[in-house]
This record gives C-alpha cells, sequence and structure tokens, in this order.
C-alpha cells in the first residue's frame, strides 16, 4: 500500500484518475460473466520542429509538450545551445509545433527511419548512432541501498499501470529518491516526456539514475546514454546490443530488478553494495494488484 511519503518525493508522480487516459469497457470474463474494466487510451500526437513535420506518435496524450521536445531532443534534432521560442500544443489537431531561432531542415534525416522494438511501434532515423561515439558518462558509484528503496517506492506508486495495465513507466531519480514518473503506451514516449522535463526545466543528469519497467534494448541504452545519465535500471531484462552499447559508453546497466534479486551487465565495478540483500523485504507478487484495488 502506497504511503503519503512515496507520493510526496515526486515532482512529478502519475494521474490514474485524469480525464481522458483511460476508458470504461464492458466486456466477458472466463466465466462468462460481464465485466467492466479501464482500458488506456491510445491516441495519435503529430510532432512539427518548424514548418516540417517530423513524426507522429502513438500516445496517451499526457505532457505532450515534454514528449515533443524529448522526442527532438533524444533524436539530435535540437541542439544544446538552440533557443526554443515556443511549444504550442492543439488538442483538437493533436499537434505539436515547437519553434525555434535557429532554421531547420531535416529532409534527409527523415529518409532514414528505423522501427524499433518499443511497445506502440516506436520509430527513430537511421543515424541514430551519430554522437553516440563521443559519449562517455560520468563513472559515478551506485549504492544498492537506492536500487532497493527506488523499487519499493516506485513498484508502490498508484500509477495507471495499476489501473488499467498495458503500459510502460520510466522515473527519473537522485540517490534513493524518485523524481519524475512518466507512463506511455510506448517505453520510448516515457523517457522522451523525461527527456523533455530535463530540457524545459535544465535538470542536470550527472547524477540521475533512470528506472524503467520496460525492456533494456540497444533504444532504451541510447537514448540515456544521449541524455547523459549515467545509470539505466530496469525490473526488465536485457538486450545483446543494449549491454554492448552500455559497456562502450560507460553506462551502469541494471536489470531484473525484483525484491532482493538484481543483475549488473555493465559497470559493476561502481556498484557500492552497502545492504545485505537478505535484508531486503522480498517483493510480494501480490501488492501490485492490491494497490489497484486499494
Amino acid at each position: 500500500m502506497a504511503t503519503q511519503q512515496d507520493v510526496a518525493d515526486y515532482i512529478i508522480a502519475p494521474d490514474p484518475g485524469a480525464a481522458r487516459l483511460t476508458r470504461a469497457v464492458e466486456g466477458v470474463d472466463q466465466n462468462g460473466e460481464r465485466s467492466r474494466i479501464s482500458v488506456v487510451e491510445e491516441r495519435p500526437l503529430t510532432i512539427f520542429l518548424n514548418a516540417q513535420e517530423i513524426v507522429t506518435a502513438m500516445t496517451i496524450g499526457d505532457y505532450p509538450e515534454y514528449l515533443a521536445l524529448g522526442f527532438l531532443r533524444n533524436q539530435g534534432m535540437l541542439l544544446p545551445d538552440d533557443r526554443i521560442k515556443g511549444v504550442d500544443y492543439d488538442e483538437d489537431l493533436e499537434t505539436v509545433v515547437v519553434r525555434t531561432e535557429r532554421q531547420t531542415s531535416y529532409e534527409e534525416k527523415l529518409r532514414k527511419k528505423t522501427r524499433t522494438s518499443g511497445c506502440a511501434v516506436g520509430t527513430v532515423f537511421g543515424d541514430m548512432m551519430e554522437g553516440l561515439e563521443a559519449v562517455r558518462l560520468p563513472q559515478v558509484s551506485v549504492r544498492t541501498s537506492w536500487l532497493y528503496t527506488l523499487a519499493a517506492r516506485i513498484n508502490r506508486t498508484p500509477s495507471l499501470y495499476l489501473v488499467a495495465g498495458a503500459i510502460h513507466g520510466t522515473v527519473l531519480c537522485q540517490g534513493d529518491r524518485p523524481l519524475v514518473y512518466m507512463e506511455d503506451v510506448g517505453r520510448h514516449n516515457a523517457v522522451d516526456k523525461i527527456a523533455g522535463w530535463m530540457m524545459q526545466t535544465a535538470t542536470a543528469p550527472e547524477d540521475k539514475i533512470l528506472y524503467t519497467t520496460g525492456r533494456l534494448t540497444s533504444e532504451m541504452v541510447i537514448k540515456t546514454a544521449m541524455m547523459g545519465i549515467p545509470v539505466l535500471a530496469s525490473r526488465s531484462g536485457f538486450t545483446a546490443w543494449g549491454v554492448e552499447i552500455a559497456r562502450e559508453v560507460g553506462l551502469t546497466l541494471i536489470g531484473r530488478m525484483r525484491g532482493q534479486r538484481f543483475v549488473c551487465l555493465s559497470g559493476e565495478d561502481r556498484l557500492m553494495r552497502d545492504v545485505d540483500p537478505a535484508t531486503v523485504v522480498a517483493e510480494d507478487t501480490r501488492h501490485r494488484r492490491k494497490s489497484a484495488q486499494g
């Protein structure tokens, strides 16, 4: 059961009761009985950079400005020194227009699209590795006590996942404190929302941890590295290319975080084992269902 402190620690926490995020749908269960459940809404959002249409993403529709900024930043279409003149969201047209002082044109880049392994059919561009060779992340220490505390707090936090499922969460953390928790149908969208918030608030990445409920794929590793965040952790598993890239850029990569257990496949020398795993409370596999009902 979530406590007031679990939620109060966040700068942005999920709002599972927000309008337009879910819809009640009736169906029939395994016993042939009528059942009414909440399902996640999914709607298109078209992102423009100045006058150029860049992409249409399928999203739950919250924080569209952060999603647009983060997507463009993580694709290298917004440069670190770009001056943003405006970010205009039109709910009726389901569009976001990001305007910069610099004139932009990405016709060639737009021709090189790659369909990713993300849920909701993620799209990145074929030159996604550009600039990664110059990335060298700060070699920060990670206390294992932070990992256990973060996992417990995040798993207890009321979220859209607990209400309706079919969704991924990504949380920006500092030490053992979760700061910004974003959800979406695709984990890449949730990460882009975090990136957009960091860009808008000029938040430094050097001492942060990115926690995700999704798989640790190459795309997730690249996005985290390009954001300058030195640690990426997940409840889920890894892909081989994700691990390879993490080792090349010096990203601490931790997966399969469940209760007392986790596996570190990159940056293990930076782990500070300051707590005995045997003293950590094992994860109750029923607690997430209880939270959803409570």
